[in-house]
């Protein structure tokens, strides 16, 4: 009887992470699709007025304005061709009114001795620039770090959207721009896709579902070798 409860709550569990995988797997699935679908919409110009962020999420954007350098941060440990570096994240001024809206600029290379934050080169002008609107995720963990520093933080480890809102004193939109490729004032943009790795979370589903039908299976085994 006891056997036959440890290999059905170890099934369950083995199905419980197998679904969690899998719903991994149909997320990506989905994003990339939305992805794929409004890439070739129009560009929605943003304005100094909230937009919703669930409507914009992976539509092309355009913006006019300038950058503000004095907010800007690098976002840590994002890895490009197995080269640690950073993500270049500048606040844009949008022309007409107090609102900003965060770019994301692309990848840099980390310096030598990880603790010389690189410089980063930043067009003070007014710019026009397109990207595509990210709406960055909000479940972080992050080791250190204290919202009420008085001195900025220029490197982060997480873009946390939701504590710069909390650290500025003005308005921002709710997403990231993601800069395209052929914008101006941008570094490494090699953007993966929503997608990536959705074979391997596929595979581990799959063999979660395959411990659990073994525990089944080794259960009925044994039952039968001692009938």
């Amino acid at each position: 009887m006891w056997g036959g409860l440890l290999a059905l709550a170890v099934a369950a569990g083995c199905v419980q992470l197998g679904n969690w995988q899998y719903g991994k797997a149909e997320r990506k699935q989905a994003a990339q699709a939305l992805l794929d679908q409004r890439s070739t919409d129009a560009p929605v110009s943003l304005g100094n007025t909230p937009a919703d962020a669930d409507s914009l999420r992976s539509r092309p954007v355009l913006i006019r304005g300038r950058f503000e350098t004095e907010r800007q941060f690098l976002v840590d440990n994002r890895v490009y061709r197995e080269q640690a570096g950073y993500h270049v994240i500048t606040p844009f001024h949008i022309d007409g009114g107090n609102m900003r809206v965060l770019v994301n600029r692309g990848w840099i290379p980390a310096s030598a001795r990880h603790t010389d934050i690189p410089a980063v080169d930043t067009p003070n002008g007014p710019l026009e620039l397109r990207g595509t609107a990210v709406v960055p995720g909000t479940r972080f963990f992050t080791l250190g770090g204290n919202d009420n520093d008085r001195n900025w933080q220029p490197v982060w480890q997480n873009l946390d959207l939701a504590r710069f809102v909390r650290l500025v004193p003005w308005p921002v939109q709710p997403v990231v721009v993601q800069l395209d490729a052929a914008a101006p004032a941008g570094f490494v943009r090699d953007w993966p896709r929503p997608d990536e790795r959705l074979e391997r979370h596929l595979s581990y589903a799959y063999q979660w579902y395959g411990f659990a039908a073994s525990a089944v299976l080794i259960w009925l085994a044994l039952g039968w070798r001692r009938r």
